[in-house]
């Protein structure tokens, strides 16, 4: 499937719920954010035909992600109907860690390819400062237990001066000795916070870090892959990437849409428009193809977002 841009959209990103166990600060305000109705969530069934119409228009990889995915009941068994889906290449999942320990090997068992993990301290105090409250030991458990299961691993760290930038080069050398990929990605003003810009490095900027300390070598990103500038340190059993939504926008080889728990579908995480695929949930898998092509057919190139410094065009984070 093509957008009117000729951008080939192979690649879903898929919210099973709205809930999460942690209330990371460049996620949401200090106060949180009120949860959705029970019944406003997309029920399994329903989220499964959303997957099967975007298959069968040409998506080959479904991302899921929340909220949280892992606190939702009976993910185990739409993760393996998800995988039995034809034509479906790649199943992966966001995760921010905590619950992974005790449930990686499960998820191993019904098919998924690959966890990406958010983890933007290896400093339990910063790490329970971003997270507010978060525990680090539980993540890094998650982590073994992910690479005793056999599951592929992306590591995403959105870097915030000030906070925790400098921890770049200790992110980067856990390429060294594990086969994890390790991105780094620049803050973005999710939830539009005033002087946002303080917090943003440009990877420019981290590229140069690490260039202080080791040698990279740019490496071919797969079609599959996000918007990640990939790199390996010379030796190293995993890569580096860089993601640049504020200072390289990469909006015009997107390659993907997503849609919420709530059943609204979007062709970029910034974009302020959505199409509510409810109705045609209620009339079909064929109704729901339709409504897909819409949001593909409306993509645009660029987004914009106003806040106290005017205007501003960023790209989107995936992968």
């Amino acid at each position: 499937m093509h957008d009117k841009l000729g951008r080939t959209i192979n690649y879903l990103r898929l919210s099973i719920t709205d809930r999460c166990n942690l209330r990371c600060c460049y996620c949401m305000p200090a106060t949180g954010v009120p949860s959705c109705d029970h019944g406003d969530i997309l029920r399994y069934e329903e989220l499964l035909k959303i997957a099967e119409a975007a298959v069968s228009l040409g998506v080959e990889k479904v991302r899921i992600t929340g909220g949280e995915p892992l606190i939702r009941k009976g993910l185990l068994g739409f993760l393996k109907q998800l995988g039995a889906i034809p034509g479906l290449t790649e199943m992966t999942l966001t995760t921010n860690g905590l619950l992974l320990k005790e449930k990686a090997a499960d998820l191993k068992a019904v098919g998924v390819d690959r966890l990406n993990v958010s983890l933007d301290s290896l400093e339990p105090q910063t790490y329970a400062q971003i997270t507010r409250g978060g525990e680090l030991d539980k993540v890094l458990g998650g982590l073994q237990a992910a690479g005793e299961a056999g599951l592929h691993l992306k590591l995403n760290m959105v870097v915030m001066r000030g906070i925790n930038d400098h921890e770049v080069k200790a992110f980067a050398a856990l390429s060294l000795k594990h086969p994890w990929s390790v991105r780094f990605i620049e803050y973005m003003p999710t939830i539009r916070e005033k002087a946002w810009r303080n917090r943003v490095v440009p990877g420019a900027e981290i590229l140069e870090r690490l260039q202080t300390s080791f040698a990279l070598s740019p490496l071919s990103a797969s079609r599959l892959c996000g918007p990640a500038k990939p790199y390996r340190i010379d030796g190293a059993m995993g890569t580096v990437g860089i993601i640049t939504p504020m200072s390289d926008h990469f909006c015009g080889d997107c390659n993907r849409i997503r849609v919420t728990s709530q059943g609204l579908a979007k062709s970029c995480l910034l974009s302020d428009q959505s199409l509510d695929l409810k109705p045609a949930l209620a009339e079909g898998v064929e109704a729901v193809k339709l409504a897909l092509c819409e949001v593909i057919s409306g993509k645009n190139l660029q987004h914009h977002f106003m806040d106290e410094g005017g205007s501003f065009q960023m790209s989107c984070v995936g992968g």
